[in-house]
């Protein structure tokens, strides 16, 4: 019943941000495809284009035919370019999946066996020096925005230094910056949660079991204390997710990187308005699902989940 729940909310979910990119045609001033055209279009090929768009007709009349061209897969046209804003999108979508696939990756590779080993390092008001500096640490990059590391790591690394390329996805290379630039704030910030969350563990009876026990601190981490620390981890990962995603918009447009982000901007730029809307319909629905995703797994883990929301 649970799972069916957790379906149910992101059923509700999709249609509230579908409605809500309806909307945003609507709400910006003025009219959109007059901005798009530019002020010495014809007059005739305005009417047209808005005809073709179905904004002569009645607002429930273009609501109900854009929820048809969504179920039918039908994204609509680019003002701009004249294609299909699905082909648009898949062509620019593999791009933006595996920058952020790479920077979630990078984030949960280093985030938990950092705060388990300051955890380790630390406990029982141990090394507070340590303790000091890497909160110090974390916090500060936490902090930073995703576009201001991004330029700051071009500066350095690439125009000061020459190491890496400056922008573009031109090879393994072109990925570090990026994918640094996206997972250093959320891997700083779910760090410092797995180190508060690891001491709990460390605390906790059947550690203490285990330590008496004389077994080798390798299986006491990662068979005792690790499998209780992946519920607190998914959960925050999941919701670091979703700021990841939206801050691929950003990093992209400072890389030059040919994804969703950049195209976004660019669009809102030219004013293609079905273009934006189809991406903010992408990047709506990937962090709708990453988190349904993190529900489920989060209840494989941790069936207790499961029950109490029954």
């Amino acid at each position: 019943m649970s799972v069916l729940r957790r379906f149910g909310r992101l059923a509700l979910s999709l249609f509230v941000l579908v409605s809500a990119a309806f909307a945003m045609l609507h709400l910006v001033p003025g009219d959109p495809v007059r901005a798009a055209l530019g002020d010495d279009a014809p007059a005739a090929l305005v009417e047209a284009r808005r005809h073709e768009l179905w904004l002569d007709r009645p607002l429930w009349e273009q609501y109900t035919h854009y929820l048809h061209r969504l179920i039918t897969g039908d994204l609509g046209t680019s003002m701009v370019s004249g294609l299909p804003v699905g082909d648009v999108i898949g062509a620019r979508f593999p791009a933006t999946a595996t920058l952020a696939a790479l920077s979630l990756a990078v984030v949960l590779l280093v985030s938990v066996p950092t705060g388990m080993a300051m955890a380790a390092l630390t406990r029982g008001e141990r090394h507070r020096a340590a303790e000091l500096t890497f909160t110090g640490v974390t916090g500060a990059l936490s902090l930073i925005p995703e576009f201001l590391l991004a330029v700051g790591l071009v500066a350095v690394m690439s125009v000061g230094l020459g190491w890496l390329p400056v922008a573009g996805m031109s090879g393994p290379a072109s990925y570090l910056l990026p994918v640094l630039a996206l997972a250093c704030g959320p891997a700083a910030a779910l760090s410092r949660i797995v180190r508060v969350e690891s001491l709990k563990v460390f605390g906790q009876d059947y550690i203490r079991t285990a330590r008496s026990k004389r077994l080798p601190r390798r299986l006491i981490y990662l068979r005792h204390a690790l499998p209780n620390l992946l519920t607190a981890a998914l959960t925050i990962g999941g919701l670091l997710a979703g700021g990841l995603i939206a801050g691929t918009v950003l990093v992209e447009t400072v890389f030059a990187w040919p994804g969703l982000g950049s195209t976004i901007v660019q669009s809102i730029q030219g004013k293609d308005y079905p273009l934006v809307q189809g991406i903010v319909l992408v990047y709506g629905g990937i962090v709708l699902v990453v988190n349904l995703g993190v529900d489920l797994l989060l209840g494989v883990l941790d069936p207790r989940s499961m029950i109490r929301e029954s």
